[in-house]
C-alpha cells in the first residue's frame, strides 16, 4: 500500500513538536512514504521541510493547522495548498491570522482564502460543541470538491462518534481520510515532547500538567495498517489527497525593489548622475583614477541589475543625515566600493586605502549585494519607519529570529520542569562549560562532572535524556536585531507575515529563508558607539553652538595617536579590552594605518602574528622579501598577510587573475579543502608561468597565501570600524569632559562600570558634581568643565518620575525648597519611593544642607502636595499657596558621615562627597600611593582603600586564599592574597571594609595586580 503522512508538525513551530526537519528524510524513507505534509500552526519551517523532503524523493505538501470558527464550536482542521494559487492563499491566511493575533479562522476568511486549497476536518480533536453542525457550516464555506472528513485513532483507540462522522461524510458526498498527527518520531520520544510542552506552558511534572497528551509519534506503515485495518481505503485517500497537490513552493527569484524615479529616468542613469555629483562634492575635480574606477564599478552594478539597491540605500542614509541621525562610516566589504563612497553610503575612500570593489561585488560570483549600515541605536527605528512609509508598509518588514534551547537553556528549562531546586539548577549550569559551541552531549561526556552527577540517580538520568532530546530546538520567536526586508510586490505574496512592533510587520521566516526566496534583505544595525558619538556631538552643539564634522577629524592628530600608544582606551570601540590595550602599549602605533592593522590582527588566529609584526614595525627584525613583485603589497603590514585584499592583489599581480577570480581564490583557500587548494594551486601557478614567473617562485608565493589565508581579515571592515574608534579617541583626547559625561550616562545602571569610570575621570583631573534636582538633566552634562551627574543614574528613581520632574522644573522655574518641588510635581507623582533615593544621593542638597532633615521631611512634603495639588489637573488653590505659609522641614539629627557615604554608594554606585579612602590616606599623609599612580612597573607599594568584590577560593592543596579589588579615590587595582597571608589577615577581608595594605605590584596578563604581604584595618 502507498503511504503518505499528511499531518507532520516540526520543531520549527516552537515547542509544539520535537521533530527536527533534518531528521525527516531518513524517517520518511524508513517508512516508505510517497508524500508528506507539514502542518504547523504558522508557516514556520516550510522551505527547509520542502527542500529536505523533495531531496529524499518524497513529494512535499505545504499545509497549515487551523481552528475554524463556527456557531457550533471551534472545529480543528488542516488546510493544504493544492496548487500555486492555494499556496498564495495559505500565505495570506496564515499572515491574516498572525497579524491580527487570531487563534480561530472565521468562515468568511475560509471562503476568501479557500481557492486552490484542500481542507481536512478533524472532528475527533474538537474540544467542545457539535462536530457535525460545525462541519456542515464549514462545508458550506469550503465546497465538497475540496473537503475531506478526517478520522484519527491515536493509540489505536476509536472515537465513539466515528460512525456519525462517516455517515455525515457519506450524506455530504465527502471522502474520508486517515489522520495521524505527528509531533515526535518514536514512542520513546513522547516523554521529551511532554517536557517541551511543559516548558512552553510553564508547568512541572509533579503537577501532572499535560499528562494526557495524545499519542503523536510518526507511525510505521504496519502501525498505520493496524490502526486503520478495517478501513484501508482511508489511508489510500490520504495518499491520494497529498499526491493531488502539486509542488507549490516557488523557486527562488530575485525580487528587487524599485527606487521611485522621475518621468523618463532610469535607475542606471540616475545612479551614474548621483555618483558623479557625489564625487565632485567630495573631491572637487575627479582624477582619472577615480573616474576609471567609478566607470568599472557602475558597469558591474548595471550588468548585475543592482542600481535600484544602491539608490534605495543612499536614499535612506541621506534621510538619516537630514534628520541628524548618525550613521557609521561603513562596515564589511561595502567600504571597498567607490560608488558607495560617492553616494555617502560609506565614508571610506577605497582608492586612498587600497580597497577592492570585487571583495564586495563579484560579477564572477553572482550574489545579492549586502550593504550593512550602522545607526545610532536610539534612532535606528526612525530610519526603518521612513523606509516603511516611503515604499509602503505592505512592502517592508523586519525579520523574525528564533531563540533556541542552548545547552544551558535546555538543561535549566528541563530541570525546572522536573522540579529541581534553584540551587541545583545553578549547579547544573556550572557543570556545562560556557565555551562557544559547547553542546550538552559534550558536557555530559563519560567521566565528566555532569555525567557523574546524572548517573547518581535515575531521575537525573531521565532529566539528561530529555534535555539532550530538546537541545537546539526553537524555543521562542523574536525580532532579528538588524534584518529588514524590502519587496517590489506586497510581501504577503512572497512570504508569510506576523505582527511586529511600531506598525512594522515581521516575517514568519528567518533570514536565510527570506534570502532564499530572493527578497532584498538589508541590515539596519544599532551601534551604541555611534550613540555615544551622537550624544557628545549633541552636548557640544547645545553648550557651545558648535557643529562637529566627524569626517574632518585629522587622522594624524598627535594627541589621539598618543592615546592609542598609551593604551588609554576606556570607552573606545574595538580597543577597550585589557589584551588590546597591552598590544597597543607594546606596538605603539604611529599612524592610522597601524591602528587599523592592529584592529585586524587582534583576533583569534591572526594575533599569533602580533609579536612578529611588533619586531618588524620597530626595526628589531628585518622584513623578509617574499618576492620583489609582491613586496610592495605587503609593505604596510611588514611582510605579513593581514588583509584578505592582499591575497587578491597578489593573485592579480603575479598570476594575472581578474579581481573576480582573485575573490574566488580568497574564498577557496580560506576553506582549506584539499581538492580546492590543489585546483587553485595549479590555476595560480599556470597563471604565474604565463606571465614569465618560474614555477618555484609561483609555488612559494601560493604556499605563503595558503599559510596566511585563515588569518586574513577584510581590510575594508578594519578601516571603517577603526574610523569610529579614532573619532571616539579624538573626542576623548580633545573633549574629555564631554566624552566622559556621555560615557557615564551610557553606563548608568551598571554600578561596577560607573565606579571604574568615576575613578578614571577623577584621575584625569575632571571633577564630578553631585546630582541636583535644580541643575542636573536626565543624563550627565558638562558644567564649567566638570561633569554634573544625571538624574537617570540614581538607582531607585523611576524614569517616568525623572521626566515629570524635568518637565515640571521647565514649566514652573527654580524651586525654593522640597515643598515647592512636591507641589510642582503634584501628589500624583511626588512619592516617598522616588524622593528618598534623590535625598540619599545628594540630589536634594540644594534645598537643605543636612540629608537627615530632607529624608525626615519627605512624608510632610508628600502630604502637602496631596493637599495643595492632588493631581496635575487639580490645583485646588490656583497656584497660590501663600495662605499655608512657608512649610517647615521636620527636625532630625545630623546624618552620620559613614551613613551619608554609604547612601551615596548605594544610589550612585560611587562616593560623590569624599571617598572613604581619602580619609584613610589623610591619617598617614604621604605614606600611601594613589592607585592611579601605580603604573605598570613592579615594586613594593603601599595603598589604602575599600575592599570590593572579594572572592575566596581553595587551592588544589585545599588551602584558602582570596582575590579582591581595592578601590581608592583615584581608581582600583586587583589584589591577590595567597594562603600564608590569608591565614593571617582573613578577619580583615570584608566587603566594603577600609584597609591599608602593602605588597608587590606586578603585571599579569596585561593587568596590574598587587600581591598582598601585609594588611592593617
Amino acid at each position: 500500500m502507498d503511504i503518505a503522512y499528511a499531518q507532520i508538525m516540526t520543531s520549527d513551530d516552537p515547542l509544539q513538536s520535537i521533530i527536527r526537519t533534518v531528521m525527516l528524510p531518513a524517517a520518511l524513507k524508513e517508512r516508505r512514504a510517497g508524500a508528506a505534509a507539514i502542518v504547523n500552526t504558522k508557516l514556520y519551517g516550510v522551505l527547509p521541510f520542502a527542500r529536505a523532503v523533495k531531496a529524499a524523493g518524497i513529494r512535499p505538501v505545504i499545509g497549515l493547522s487551523v481552528q475554524i470558527e463556527t456557531e457550533a464550536g471551534v472545529l480543528p482542521a488542516f488546510i493544504y495548498a493544492k496548487d500555486d494559487g492555494g499556496y498564495q492563499n495559505l500565505l495570506k491566511m496564515s499572515s491574516a491570522l498572525s497579524v491580527r493575533e487570531r487563534e480561530t479562522l472565521p468562515l468568511a476568511w475560509m471562503r476568501a482564502y479557500g481557492r486552490g486549497c484542500l481542507v481536512v476536518f478533524d472532528p475527533g480533536a474538537m474540544a467542545e460543541g457539535d462536530p457535525q453542525s460545525a462541519m456542515q457550516q464549514a462545508l458550506e464555506s469550503g465546497g465538497p470538491d475540496r473537503v475531506w472528513v478526517g478520522i484519527s485513532r491515536p493509540a489505536n483507540r476509536q472515537n465513539p462518534d466515528e460512525d456519525l462522522w462517516t455517515e455525515f461524510a457519506d450524506s455530504s458526498g465527502l471522502a474520508v481520510c486517515a489522520v495521524a498527527v505527528a509531533r515526535y518520531l518514536r514512542p520513546a520520544d513522547a516523554f521529551a515532547y511532554r517536557v517541551a510542552r511543559l516548558i512552553d506552558e510553564g508547568g512541572k511534572l509533579s503537577e501532572n500538567s499535560l499528562a494526557d497528551l495524545p499519542d503523536a509519534q510518526l507511525p510505521m506503515p504496519d502501525e498505520l495498517l493496524e490502526r486503520f485495518g478495517d478501513h484501508p481505503e482511508w489511508l489510500e485517500a490520504t495518499y491520494a489527497l497529498l499526491m493531488s497537490c502539486s509542488d507549490t513552493v516557488p523557486e527562488a527569484e530575485r525580487l528587487m525593489s524599485k527606487y521611485p524615479l522621475g518621468e523618463g529616468e532610469t535607475a542606471d542613469g540616475r545612479l551614474r548622475r548621483d555618483c558623479l555629483d557625489g564625487l565632485q562634492e567630495r573631491l572637487g575635480s575627479v582624477p582619472d583614477i577615480y573616474g576609471k574606477r567609478l566607470e568599472h564599478e557602475l558597469n558591474v552594478i548595471f550588468s548585475m541589475g543592482y542600481s535600484d539597491y544602491f539608490l534605495i540605500t543612499a536614499d535612506f542614509i541621506s534621510h538619516a543625515a537630514s534628520k541628524g541621525i548618525l550613521t557609521g562610516p561603513g562596515r564589511g566589504s561595502s567600504a571597498g566600493s567607490l560608488v558607495a563612497y560617492a553616494l555617502r553610503i560609506t565614508d571610506v575612500d577605497p582608492i586612498a586605502y587600497g580597497l577592492i570593489f570585487e571583495r564586495f561585488l563579484n560579477p564572477e560570483r553572482v550574489s545579492m549585494p549586502d550593504i550593512d549600515v550602522d545607526f545610532a541605536d536610539h534612532r535606528r527605528h526612525e530610519v526603518i519607519e521612513y523606509v516603511a512609509e516611503k515604499y509602503g508598509r505592505d512592502h517592508v518588514a523586519q525579520i523574525i529570529t528564533f531563540g533556541t534551547l542552548s545547552a544551558r537553556a535546555a538543561a535549566r528549562s528541563t530541570a525546572r520542569v522536573f522540579g529541581f531546586p534553584e540551587a541545583e539548577q545553578r549547579e547544573i549550569s556550572k557543570m556545562i562549560p560556557g565555551r562557544p559551541g559547547m553542546t550538552l552531549e559534550q558536557a555530559a561526556a563519560p567521566g565528566s562532572p555532569l555525567a557523574r552527577w546524572a548517573e547518581s540517580a535515575e531521575l537525573r538520568q531521565k532529566w539528561l535524556e530529555a534535555a539532550l532530546a530538546l537541545e537546539g530546538i526553537p524555543r521562542n520567536a523574536s525580532t532579528h536585531a538588524a534584518g529588514v526586508v524590502l519587496s517590489p510586490v506586497p510581501l504577503v505574496e512572497a512570504v508569510p507575515l506576523t505582527g511586529g512592533s511600531e506598525g512594522i510587520y515581521l516575517t514568519q521566516w528567518p533570514m536565510k529563508e527570506v534570502e532564499e526566496r530572493g527578497l532584498l534583505k538589508m541590515d539596519f544595525l544599532g551601534l551604541r558607539n555611534l550613540t555615544l558619538l551622537d550624544r557628545i556631538r549633541s552636548m557640544i552643539r547645545y553648550d557651545r553652538n558648535l557643529e562637529l564634522d566627524f569626517g574632518k577629524i585629522p587622522l594624524d592628530d598627535p594627541a589621539t595617536i598618543q592615546l592609542f600608544q598609551s593604551g588609554d582606551m576606556t570607552g573606545i570601540f574595538q580597543f577597550e579590552s585589557a589584551g588590546m590595550r597591552d598590544t597597543l602599549r607594546k606596538l605603539k602605533p604611529e599612524r592610522f594605518s597601524d591602528i587599523y592593522a592592529i584592529n585586524a590582527l587582534y583576533r583569534p588566529g591572526p594575533m599569533d602574528n602580533i609579536p612578529v609584526f611588533e619586531r618588524r614595525m620597530h626595526g628589531k627584525e628585518r622584513v623578509p622579501s617574499i618576492h620583489p613583485d609582491i613586496d610592495p603589497i605587503l609593505e604596510e603590514t611588514y611582510g605579513i598577510i593581514v588583509y584578505q585584499e592582499q591575497i587578491m592583489q597578489i593573485a592579480v599581480r603575479m598570476a594575472g587573475f581578474t579581481m573576480g577570480e582573485a575573490d574566488i581564490l580568497r574564498r577557496a583557500v580560506s576553506k582549506k579543502k584539499r581538492e580546492i587548494l590543489e585546483r587553485e594551486r595549479e590555476h595560480f601557478v599556470r597563471g604565474a608561468e604565463s606571465r614569465g614567473y618560474d614555477r618555484r617562485s609561483a609555488t612559494m608565493v601560493y604556499d605563503y597565501i595558503v599559510r596566511f589565508a585563515d588569518y586574513g581579515f577584510p581590510k575594508s571592515h578594519a578601516v571603517a570600524y577603526s574610523l569610529i574608534s579614532f573619532r571616539l579617541a579624538y573626542l576623548k583626547a580633545h573633549e574629555p569632559a564631554y566624552f566622559y559625561a556621555a560615557l557615564l550616562s551610557q553606563a548608568a545602571g551598571d554600578a561596577d562600570r560607573v565606579s571604574k569610570l568615576v575613578g578614571e575621570i577623577r584621575s584625569k583631573g575632571i571633577r564630578i558634581l553631585p546630582p541636583s534636582v535644580l541643575k542636573s538633566g536626565y543624563a550627565c552634562r558638562v558644567e564649567d568643565g566638570a561633569i554634573r551627574y544625571g538624574l537617570s543614574g540614581i538607582k531607585g528613581v523611576p524614569a517616568p518620575f525623572i521626566r515629570k520632574l524635568l518637565d515640571a522644573r521647565k514649566r514652573t522655574g527654580q524651586w525654593e525648597d522640597l515643598f515647592d518641588m512636591a507641589v510642582a510635581l503634584s501628589g500624583a507623582h511626588f512619592t516617598r519611593g522616588a524622593a528618598e533615593p534623590l535625598a540619599r544621593s545628594g540630589a536634594l542638597d540644594d534645598f537643605h544642607p543636612d540629608r537627615a532633615v530632607l529624608l525626615a521631611s519627605i512624608a510632610a512634603a508628600e502630604t502637602y502636595a496631596n493637599l495643595v495639588r492632588p493631581s496635575e489637573e487639580d490645583d485646588l488653590f490656583g497656584g497660590d499657596t501663600a495662605s499655608f505659609g512657608r512649610q517647615k522641614y521636620s527636625e532630625a539629627g545630623t546624618l552620620p558621615e559613614a551613613l551619608k557615604l554609604q547612601y551615596e554608594r548605594d544610589t550612585l554606585g560611587f562616593y560623590v562627597s569624599q571617598h572613604p579612602a581619602a580619609r584613610l590616606k589623610s591619617q598617614s599623609p604621604g605614606q600611601y600611593a594613589d592607585v592611579a599612580a601605580l603604573g605598570g612597573g613592579s615594586g613594593r607599594v603601599r595603598v589604602a582603600g575599600i575592599i570590593d568584590d572579594i572572592k575566596r577560593i581553595r587551592t588544589k592543596k585545599g588551602e584558602a586564599m582570596a582575590f579582591f579589588r581595592l578601590q581608592d579615590d583615584t581608581g582600583e587595582v586587583e589584589c591577590t592574597v595567597f594562603p600564608k597571608e590569608y591565614a593571617t589577615f582573613n578577619r580583615l577581608l570584608n566587603e566594603e571594609a577600609g584597609i591599608r595594605l602593602s605588597g608587590q605590584a606586578e603585571m599579569r596578563n596585561g593587568r596590574l595586580q598587587v600581591i598582598v604581604k601585609n594588611i592593617e584595618g
